[in-house]
């Protein structure tokens, strides 16, 4: 097994920049963060009930609970790629005070030694403002431009389509300058879905994989690379199927999951694959455990597998 070194957990939260470092086959695989922020810890569990979720959780006073903003950088020795961008720094100064952001991605892909410039590919999972904020950066003068100029960019089309919308139910979750110039200035791909089933390679060893449920597109990121001794290890960003190590049980899903009947049915497709073939997994709001290899326990649960 690969080996994996998470950062002190005593160590403020604020000045762990990067969450953890690992070697997957050939492949250099690093979380940076975009900082803490916090949601209603009720929302992130949906029906599951508080005198559950918070033995896992805990809650502060107004009943948040802190979350992460993990961003993977896979250096595969031919292309340098980033999966998802965290909240970035387009947020109203009301919504800032909400979630408590930190806009920490420039500083922690910094700390990491990654310049935005050698990036060449840029994955969204989703088009929801923490999963692709930093894909542009908002300047003083009210301007927006690319944060990664030499990168290429890929989301599926069925997200802008939706964002576009601006239904009641989740326009608040889509803010267009986080993707439109990117379309219009044709660095950004869109992905359709019959183009995913027949082609998910985005570059060799990095492939995406529709898993349905929070979003109608929202994509899983497959990562495989061969060991020196022939041996294939696999990872995988699933992004908000699993936001955290705290909802690996398949019906602990979130309020926010636009068809949560999916989602398990689509957590348990997700369970058949990564459990028995070992995979590691990459949480996309898990700021204290980012990454794990999964196991099931006596009863048949899916759980983080003890080091």
């Amino acid at each position: 097994m690969d080996a994996v070194y998470p950062l002190d957990a005593t160590a403020p939260a604020s000045d762990a920049l990067v969450r953890a470092r690992t070697h997957l086959g050939d492949y250099e695989l690093t979380i940076c963060t975009d900082g803490i922020y916090r949601l209603d810890g009720g929302a992130m569990f949906g029906v599951v009930p508080k005198t559950l979720w918070q033995k896992r959780t805990p809650a502060d006073d107004q009943n948040c609970i802190l979350l992460g903003l993990n961003t993977a950088i896979v250096r595969t020795g031919h292309h340098t790629v980033l999966i998802e961008t965290g909240i970035g720094n387009k947020q109203s100064a009301k919504m800032r005070e909400i979630h408590g952001n930190q806009e920490l991605l420039p500083t922690s892909l910094a700390a990491a030694g990654i310049h935005p410039q050698e990036v060449d590919i840029v994955i969204n999972t989703h088009l929801h403002f923490d999963h692709c904020g930093w894909n542009t950066t908002l300047h003083p003068d009210g301007s927006v431009t690319p944060t990664f100029p030499n990168a290429r960019y890929f989301a599926h089309a069925g997200e802008v389509a939706h964002g576009h919308l601006q239904l009641d139910r989740d326009r608040i979750s889509y803010l267009s300058p986080n993707y439109d110039p990117l379309i219009q200035s044709g660095q950004m791909t869109l992905l359709t879905t019959e183009g995913i089933r027949a082609n998910s390679e985005i570059v060799p060893g990095i492939s995406v994989e529709l898993f349905p449920g929070h979003t109608a597109q929202l994509m899983g990121v497959h990562i495989q690379s061969t060991t020196h001794a022939g041996t294939q290890r696999h990872a995988c960003y699933i992004s908000d199927l699993i936001p955290t190590s705290a909802h690996l049980d398949p019906t602990w899903v979130m309020g926010y999951d636009l068809d949560p009947i999916t989602c398990i049915a689509q957590r348990k497709r997700f369970y058949q694959r990564a459990i028995p073939e070992d995979w590691l997994v990459l949480f996309t709001h898990d700021h204290h455990s980012p990454m794990a290899h999964l196991a099931l326990n006596e009863k048949g649960k899916p759980i983080v597998r003890p080091t």
